[in-house]
């Protein structure tokens, strides 16, 4: 039995006291969560404020209750140093830019980020091999070294020496601090040792002691340790940009799905004008097949209009004089004038990515977990190796071997093995979810997975193939006719229509060979359509086509039955009489059932959201075992339906694959789109599924929450093992040069252990865990 779930009120944003349009802003200079939270407290401090900024897509939402121009926000964001700039209406932007303000260096990031990542692993490949091989150790190569890590640790580092010093302005430390002050502290230490120390003489070799010879620091270096470290927490970087900028990109995909240009009609002439010069009150022309310009009513002509991408409606809409029609929907039947009545940013394909920008904005990022240890490990660290350096100099020890002593502790807490913590863990998991079908988009992405409660899934494309068929012919009983027969005379007469409902016909009948020929073939729109075939005229069409013709009681009780159920249907008959029913319905894909069975074994509630009807809605909810009904819902209400479901303490997980689906795919907790569906869909989406199988959700599900545990367990042994070695480096008794080495061994572990992501297994097992702990 299904339930219906009443809707509510659909908001894109948070609700504001304020009655002013919201300021958005552009961000630039953020480097982690922590970052975000530090300007949204700055500017949620200032009176009459209301902000709330993403690090994700870095871009901020300000409402106001005071007036407040956007300078003065921008100027407060630049005083704790970083860059804003005001943000426009993406709705009102050429579909041929980026969405982003002119000047932005958005675009410019990831490719300053590859930049600084090739540099440093070509440059840091060098010195690791020449560091811990000692039989390529030549005469002066320590000072080699020194030339080809420099820059490694200068310029290709700077963004984390950059982010060091603004959180030690405010206070704070991340990530970022423990990289620059142990990359820094590992590569000032080895430059003292070969200037001032024994380390640059000629012959050098690099010693392997376990314990620490007094004094003995400053003739060993330590720049294979800074090298490591900053090319392996750039490849992380450069990863998570690469994920961050497919942020945008759900708008973009969004904009070009509208029409270029369009043909207008003025001064009685047709002519091709760029969409951009067109106004309200326009007529223009949507031939067969073209996308209908911009949101108007019918003028002229009748038609078949396919709205599926953006109302869920798996069957085109019949239209015709004074029905209104909407931009970036297909025109899949015959010629059409219509009127213009809303362009640009009052479209609603534009109130669409206007929706996708706002849920994305207001889709709250999740703080790292390495950055939330970091901010307290980091000043202990610092604060050890202070300590170690005091007590060793109060012991009458030598400034030399109490520096010795103090950068061991520094370099022992430098994160090699927390910057291969997550990329490993990513690369091998995607790498496994590409072999199943499965695209994950970034590390944000699986912390959401392992809490989802509710599975909100749309019906066209994702449930149901999306396509139509014929799903039944029904026979009148008191004619001659057998279904092969009545498949071939339809098909004959609907091979020359280009109605979705005709190919589906002409598509069923295609296994009893070449079509009929057809001769005075007539297309009456909005109808159906007629033709002679053998000499004997058939018709196929809707009952009124059949106003002159004997219709029995059954075909028409067939008709009517299928109508209420959602189902569309044509009557076909010839010589002056129907003779069946041919029932065509966009079918449910036959994974669908067995994998809302598996939703359903992992504890999660499925529901059905869709633009369709919901008479259709129910059936395909009780053919599949959904209880949770949601039906004639418009793009905003679907993200309405998000919202109330999150505010009900849900956990979401939105799956759908049409335009509009993008809003609420992109403000569901977790967002999955069928790889089949549009663009837009695709882009907005946190997981994309590469086939129309939709028992990969319960699979995609799984590897993330795999994946996830995994990158946790990486960072418990990091950090685990420097909290070990941490007392024994103070405590004078482990080498820094050991110190160096065993943090290899500790990465080493770290890639191993997200190696075993490759025996990710996409079937249940009956000793899987429950959805409730995926991955004990």
């Amino acid at each position: 039995m299904t339930t219906q779930i009443h809707q509510t009120e659909p908001h894109a944003v948070p609700p504001s006291s304020g009655t002013a349009s919201p300021i958005r802003l552009q961000i630039s200079g953020m480097t982690c969560a922590a970052c975000a939270g530090r300007i949204t407290k700055r500017l949620n401090g200032l009176d009459g404020v209301e902000a709330v900024v993403n690090y994700a897509t870095e871009q901020a939402v300000v409402h106001t209750t005071t007036p407040i121009e956007a300078a003065a926000l921008i100027s407060e964001i630049e005083k704790i140093g970083y860059r804003a700039t005001t943000f426009s209406d993406p709705a009102e932007q050429p579909t041929d830019t980026p969405a982003v303000p002119a000047g932005d260096k958005v675009e410019r990031v990831p490719r300053q980020l590859v930049e600084r990542l090739i540099g440093a692993w070509v440059l840091g490949i060098p010195v690791l091999v020449l560091s811990m091989i000692e039989k390529v150790q030549f005469d002066y190569w320590q000072w080699l070294t020194l030339t080809l890590a420099a820059p490694v640790i200068t310029w290709a580092a700077w963004p984390f020496h950059r982010a060091a010093a603004l959180n030690a302005r405010h206070g704070t430390a991340t990530m970022d601090t423990l990289i620059s002050v142990g990359t820094l502290a590992a590569f000032g230490w080895s430059v003292y040792a070969l200037f001032r120390g024994g380390a640059g003489t000629v012959g050098m070799t690099m010693g392997f002691e376990l314990d620490l010879e007094r004094g003995a620091g400053t003739s060993e270096i330590y720049l294979e340790v800074a090298c490591a470290v900053v090319m392996f927490m750039l490849a992380g970087r450069t990863f998570e940009a690469h994920a961050k900028r497919r942020a945008g990109a759900a708008l973009r995909a969004l904009l070009e799905l509208g029409a270029k240009d369009v043909t207008v009609i003025r001064d009685g002439t047709e002519q091709r004008i760029d969409i951009g010069q067109l106004t309200v009150g326009d007529r223009f022309v949507v031939r067969p097949g073209e996308k209908i310009a911009t949101d108007g009513v019918v003028d002229s002509g009748s038609s078949a209009v396919d709205a599926s991408m953006l109302t869920g409606e798996s069957i085109p809409v019949e239209v015709g004089p004074g029905d209104p029609v909407t931009g970036a929907t297909v025109n899949v039947g015959g010629r059409l004038v219509v009127v213009a009545t809303r362009i640009g940013a009052d479209t609603a394909l534009a109130q669409i990515a206007r929706l996708v920008v706002d849920a994305q904005t207001m889709k709250a990022p999740i703080q790292r977990l390495a950055d939330r240890v970091a901010a307290v490990f980091v000043p202990i660290v610092i604060a050890i190796a202070f300590g170690t350096v005091g007590f060793w100099l109060g012991t009458g020890e030598t400034f030399t071997t109490a520096m010795t002593a103090g950068v061991a502790v520094l370099i022992i807490a430098c994160p090699c093995a927390l910057g291969l913590a997550t990329p490993t863990a990513l690369l091998v998991g995607t790498g496994r979810g590409a072999q199943l079908g499965i695209l994950i988009k970034g590390p944000d992405v699986l912390e959401s997975t392992r809490r989802i409660d509710t599975v909100v899934l749309d019906k066209t494309g994702t449930i149901t193939t999306g396509k139509m068929s014929v799903t039944d012919i029904i026979l009148a009983a008191d004619t001659a006719a057998e279904a092969d027969q009545v498949l071939r005379y339809a098909a004959a007469v609907e091979h020359a229509s280009e109605h979705p409902v005709a190919r589906a016909v002409v598509a069923h009948a295609e296994h009893l060979g070449t079509p009929l020929a057809v001769t005075d073939f007539v297309n009456h729109q909005g109808r159906g359509v007629a033709g002679c075939v053998d000499d004997i005229e058939v018709r196929a069409g809707k009952p009124s086509l059949f106003d002159d013709w004997m219709i029995p009681d059954e075909l028409t009780t067939a008709h009517t039955d299928s109508s209420s159920t959602g189902r569309t249907s044509i009557v076909i008959g010839w010589s002056g009489v129907a003779r069946a029913v041919i029932v065509i319905d966009d079918t449910v894909k036959p994974s669908s059932f067995a994998a809302i069975e598996r939703l359903k074994s992992l504890g999660l509630e499925p529901v059905l959201c869709t633009g369709d009807n919901d008479h259709v809605a129910r059936r395909v909810a009780d053919t599949v075992g959904i209880d949770s009904v949601i039906a004639d819902v418009l793009p905003d209400g679907k993200l309405a339906v998000i919202e109330r479901l999150q505010a009900d303490g849900r956990i979401v997980a939105m799956v759908g694959d049409g335009v509009n689906d993008a809003a609420a795919l992109a403000k569901a907790d977790l967002g999955i789109a069928m790889g089949a569906g549009t663009d837009a869909a695709i882009e907005a989406s946190d997981l994309t599924l590469l086939t129309g199988d939709l028992r990969l959700v319960e699979t995609a599900l799984r590897l993330s929450g795999r994946t996830l545990t995994t990158i946790k367990s990486n960072l418990v042994w990091a950090f685990g093992y420097n909290v070990a070695a941490i007392p024994l480096a103070a405590a004078g008794l482990l080498n820094p040069l050991i110190a160096a080495s065993t943090m290899g061994l500790s990465s080493v572990f770290v890639v191993t252990n997200s190696l075993r992501l490759r025996n990710f297994d996409r079937r249940i097992r009956s000793t899987e865990p429950s959805r409730k702990d995926p991955d004990t």
